[in-house]
């Protein structure tokens, strides 16, 4: 057999450095998850849903008295419900306990 001169290849030291930096920095980035955001308009896309169908909702407040209407507007800290033979509401989304569909 002949014996063949091979060179051996090796990275410099600072290519495998770099190599194993790379691999930890993609590694601890796929285990982090974005954190879920702020925002998800899902509130105010119901109120304005609710408002332009005029749906009659029964809102529930926090010492238990329910109230019947229609959300004419909101806020960031209101809602202002419009009622049938009884005055407007002004009621602060913090005294609302959950609010739901009136049956028809």
């Amino acid at each position: 057999m002949e014996a063949s001169n091979r060179k051996l290849i090796r990275p410099s030291l600072a290519e495998a450095k770099e190599q194993i930096s790379a691999r930890r920095n993609n590694h601890a980035n796929n285990k982090k998850k974005a954190p879920p955001p702020e925002h998800t308009n899902a509130e105010n896309f119901y109120y304005l849903k609710q408002m332009q169908t005029r749906t009659p909702m029964v809102l529930v407040l926090r010492d238990g008295e329910t109230v019947y209407g229609t959300i004419e507007w909101y806020d960031k800290s209101c809602l202002k419900l419009a009622r049938t033979n009884e005055p407007n509401l002004l009621i602060y989304k913090p005294n609302i306990k959950y609010m739901y569909k009136a049956e028809r």
